[in-house]
């Protein structure tokens, strides 16, 4: 992930996250609640669309379809 944030009316649930996982490593999140772990894991999914910053693959942005 490079540089994502996320807003909701009134509410900036996440902030220029930068964020690099290599193969076989293994990470937790964590934070206080309302810190916006949930809402970077939902983009992660696709559940959510970042409004700024992409979400890469192998170098490579990841387009999501609809999760229906």
């Amino acid at each position: 992930m490079r540089g994502i944030t996320k807003r909701f009316p009134g509410v900036l649930a996440n902030d220029n996250v930068n964020f690099a996982v290599a193969k076989g490593e293994i990470h937790a999140l964590l934070g206080e609640n309302g810190a916006g772990k949930s809402t970077l894991m939902n983009m992660v999914n696709g559940l959510y669309r970042a409004d700024e910053g992409q979400i890469l693959l192998n170098g490579k942005p990841v387009k999501f379809s609809s999760p229906r």
